[in-house]
């Protein structure tokens, strides 16, 4: 886990082999995320983010149409 990231107001969405990070309070709700990829991120769930849904590469080019930063991803 980043620190750095929960300290700044991430919450982590743990996966084998990638950790996924969202800040509400800077999300601008573009819907980058539920249209780009919606076995990864579904809103009718809980977590609304499993980062084992799909392969690594789909989680990383999600989260890099993400325009405000409310997305991040680290690798385990």
């Amino acid at each position: 886990m980043d620190k750095d990231l929960l300290d700044a107001g991430y919450r982590v969405y743990t996966g084998e082999k990638i950790d996924v990070y969202f800040n509400t309070a800077i999300c601008k709700h573009s819907g980058n995320c539920v249209r780009g990829n919606a076995k990864l991120f579904n809103l009718k769930r809980k977590p609304w983010i499993i980062p084992d849904e799909v392969d690594v590469e789909t989680v990383i080019n999600v989260i890099d149409t993400c325009p405000s930063g409310a997305l991040k991803y680290r690798h385990n």
